[in-house]
Parts: structure tokens; sequence; C-alpha cells
């Protein structure tokens, strides 16, 4: 049954059953925030920042009641209470990280208040990583978004780890103020070189290596808009 929060479709399927437990606004990116791993509210608010904590709490316990998620206390002392995804919210990780990929396609440039917290930055990644153009790679890359983030990934023989801070002796470093810039270059848009000229982003390292990282991070060409009635 929907939580009192929640709103019922009143139709026996899978899918609306699935939009009753994670369909209501911010829910999905709070389990987006939780697939790299479990956390505190307070950790949750930061990568939320436009959540008001009364919605964050309301939808916390909802996604608890529900069996999606549940709270821990922590080995350590100082950790205090976390939330993290049960095994049934587990098997959202794939889900998620095929929906963010989808949702890139249709990516336009950023409006002047949007924000690209940490653990979406860090999922993008993941989500646009091309293991079948990966195999036989070994090269690490190391991305700084101005003063506000850094994260890096290591590529591995067709599989990614991605995570915080910089990477000493990484084989590629990026800096890019823009949020768009990557995106620009994993799609196609702009090629390594271009997106040098452009000054949107510079590197420490080989063009030939922006380059790679543009075809292990790829997002596919945006959907063709539709016009007019189809017929076959």
């Amino acid at each position: 049954m929907p939580t009192p929060h929640t709103r019922a479709y009143g139709q026996f399927c899978g899918v609306a059953r699935a939009l009753e437990l994670i369909g209501e606004r911010w829910s999905l990116l709070i389990i987006r925030d939780l697939v790299l791993g479990a956390k505190r509210y307070d950790e949750l608010q930061a990568g939320l920042p436009k959540i008001p904590p009364s919605i964050l709490s309301a939808r916390l316990n909802d996604l608890e009641a529900t069996g999606v998620i549940r709270r821990r206390v922590r080995a350590e002392l100082d950790a205090g209470l976390v939330y993290e995804l049960t095994q049934y919210g587990s098997e959202l990780d794939h889900i998620v990280l095929d929906l963010g990929l989808w949702g890139a396609r249709s990516l336009n440039k950023p409006a002047a208040d949007d924000v690209v917290t940490l653990d979406a930055a860090i999922l993008s990644l993941y989500t646009t990583f091309r293991p079948e153009s990966a195999e036989g790679v070994q090269i690490t890359f190391e991305i700084r978004y101005d003063d506000r983030m850094t994260v890096h990934a290591l590529v591995e023989d067709g599989a990614v780890k991605v995570g915080e801070g910089r990477f000493p002796g990484a084989d590629l470093v990026v800096r890019t103020g823009h949020n768009a810039a990557l995106l620009d270059l994993m799609s196609g848009q702009l090629t390594a070189a271009a997106a040098i000229r452009s000054g949107k982003l510079s590197i420490e390292g080989e063009v030939a290596d922006l380059e790679l990282f543009a075809q292990l991070f790829h997002v596919p060409a945006a959907p063709e808009p539709a016009s007019g009635i189809a017929v076959h």
C-alpha cells in the first residue's frame, strides 16, 4: 500500500507500484545519492541543497516504510545514524544508472542556479562509462571543477572506479568551470581539441588522452524531436 505521503494510481501494475514507491519528487535523487553508499541525514541534505528539511524527512520515512532504505548505526563512535539502501533498494542501482544516461541525452545548457553535486558528478562517470571501449585500457583521470570539487576515475581493463578527490600521478587532469563543457565533449558536440580551444576546459596531459576520455565516457546523441504524425 502507498504511504500517507504518496499517491496511489489505482492500477494493479508493477510500473504503477514502482512509481508509488519511488516516484514522489526528490525520492529518486535520495536513492541516487545512496547508490554510492550510506549517508547521514546532513550529508543527504548537503547533496540536495534545494530540498526543504521537512520534505527530506518525509521522503526518508516513506522510503524506509516501503523497504527501500533502512537506518543503521555505524560502528564508528562518531559516525552516528546513517541511511542506506536495503537489498531490495540496491536492485535499483542499474536502473538509476540507465535512467541517468537516458536523461543525459536530453540535457541542455544548465540554468544559472543549477548545481552539480559531488555525488552527481561521480555518478555521471559511472553512468556514461562504456566498458566495451575500455578492454585492455589502463588510465587514470582527474577532473577538477574549479575550486568546488575534484573527482577521479581509474580505468582498468573494462572496469572503472570513481571517487572523490585528487589522484596523484593521474595520466590526465581536466580543469573546467563550465558544467556543460564535459557534456559537450562526451556527447561529441566538441572534439577534444575544440574543447580546449574554446577555453571551457584545460588539461595537464596529452590531447590524445582527452580524446580517449570522450570515448570511454560517452553520452549518446540527443533524440530528434518528433514532427507530425508517424505513418507506417
